[in-house]
């Protein structure tokens, strides 16, 4: 057991000293590693100038990405511009073509507009036009109706003259159709018919036709003493001229106007 403890007392010194040992040879190796004054000062201006040109180095790096950015930016800028002039032309020129397209179609419309005026006066016209034949040709129809049953109206006014009831059977008779003839002669009047009283007026030749001329000192010269055919008229137009007898100058007047005119003057 001595012998094992003395071994473990060995070998424990034999530890110590290595430790030693390499103590001392460390504190050697930093003994050696530390600069003197003079070196420090070296190496701390040398590693200001290594920070001064890294320094350096950042800013023209920093100063340099700055340029290409601002030439980057410069370009983009002028792309920019020339994208916006472009869109501005292609605008103008669509405006211009817009511009022509609305004139064209102001042109057209007053052309439309005029063509429509045009037959739109056309078509009054024609409407006017048609109308007045559509009257004109009723007024026709109606004239030539009416005038052929002016005869029969003719026929009851010579019956009323002429005929004279001699006893109650030929009265009834003559009152039945005297109220037809005045049933017929107020439809006429409903029709726009109305009968001519030219009886002591001057002569109308607008209106009237001189079948005679009688000598007369009752009434002047050139005035209707009787109507021998009644004359009609349909509104203002002439359905049928009366037929008239006018007076003229007696043959006693006619006789002194002759004496008159060879009297010699004194």
């Amino acid at each position: 057991m001595t012998e094992t403890t003395n071994n473990n007392y060995m070998e424990l010194d034999q530890e110590i000293r290595e430790q030693e040992n390499l103590e001392q040879n460390q504190d050697v190796d930093s003994a050696d590693s530390v600069p003197s004054l003079d070196e420090a000062e070296v190496l701390e201006q040398e590693s200001k100038d290594v920070s001064s040109e890294k320094i350096d180095d950042s800013n023209s790096s920093d100063n340099d990405n700055a340029s290409e950015a601002q030439a980057q930016e410069s370009l983009e800028n002028n792309d920019d511009e020339s994208e916006s002039l472009k869109a501005i032309a292609l605008l103008q020129e669509e405006i211009a073509n817009l511009n022509q397209q609305l004139e064209s179609q102001k042109e057209q419309t007053k052309s439309i507009q005029g063509q429509f005026m045009r037959l739109t006066a056309d078509f009054d016209n024609f409407r006017r036009r048609t109308a007045k034949e559509k009257e004109e040709q009723e007024n026709s129809i109606k004239k030539k109706t009416i005038v052929e049953l002016l005869s029969v109206v003719d026929n009851f006014e010579r019956a009323r003259t002429q005929i004279k009831p001699s006893n109650d059977g030929e009265m009834a008779i003559h009152k039945s159709y005297q109220g037809v003839y005045k049933t017929f002669v107020d439809s006429l009047k409903k029709l726009g018919v109305s009968a001519m009283r030219p009886e002591g007026q001057p002569f109308d030749p607008n209106y009237q036709e001189a079948m005679l001329r009688e000598p007369t000192n009752e009434y002047p010269e050139g005035t209707v003493i009787e109507q021998l055919v009644r004359g009609y008229l349909l509104n203002d137009q002439v359905l049928r001229y009366a037929m008239v007898k006018v007076a003229a100058p007696s043959e006693d007047d006619h006789e002194s106007n002759s004496t008159s005119d060879d009297t010699p003057e004194a």
